[in-house]
């Protein structure tokens, strides 16, 4: 990588073992996210639903992309290479199971709708590579960590004129990926839930 992406924190790409790990890291960082919150609104139920969120999600993108991990697993970038990006029958049944609790059955039709009116937003053209998920364990938060495992999709992306597309469930998190190159394309509402900002990079 080059200088600038934090290629000291020896980011590498995760495989099948990893995902255990990451799912787990992913749990942690988006244990207080609004979408997380909206999914699940119980505290104590919610990391049950986003290991089993975050595990289905990185099988899925093992599959149709890459993830980018610091060597801990505390941080980690999962992408979608270009065109690879919907989910399958397969995908979305194992996703459905996250909210397979007595808990959440009432509120999964609310939060599947949702989620399926944001992926009706996703941008078919022109091909680009598709952050699903950025996560830094907050234990490990302000080392640059987002940012080394950000750094080798980015660097194809720019090597090969390909853009990039993500959607940030947290407003302060704009500012953050407007560092990378992304600008807001347009902010989007879930039914009776938060706010969600897709964002759109161009290569540089």
């Amino acid at each position: 990588m080059t200088a600038g992406w934090g290629d000291a924190a020896g980011v590498r790409r995760a495989g099948a073992a990893d995902l255990p790990v990451l799912a787990r890291t992913l749990t942690r960082a988006f244990e207080d996210d609004p979408v997380a919150r909206y999914g699940c609104p119980a505290d104590d139920l919610r990391p049950w639903m986003l290991e089993r969120f975050h595990d289905a999600r990185d099988r899925q993108m093992l599959r149709a992309g890459e993830i980018w991990m610091t060597p801990g697993g505390e941080s980690a970038a999962v992408w979608a290479a270009p065109g690879r990006w919907r989910s399958t029958m397969r995908d979305d049944l194992a996703f459905a199971r996250a909210m397979l609790h007595p808990r959440l059955l009432r509120r999964a039709p609310l939060v599947g709708w949702g989620l399926y009116g944001v992926e009706r937003r996703h941008p078919p053209r022109p091909p680009h590579w598709y952050l699903a998920t950025l996560g830094t364990d907050p234990d490990a938060q302000g080392r640059g960590l987002g940012t080394a495992v950000l750094g080798p999709v980015l660097e194809e992306c720019d090597r090969d004129g390909v853009g990039a597309y993500l959607e940030s469930s947290k407003e302060s998190n704009v500012a953050y990926y407007s560092r990378f190159g992304f600008r807001v394309t347009e902010e989007v509402r879930l039914p009776r839930g938060p706010r969600i900002w897709p964002m759109w990079r161009d290569p540089r």
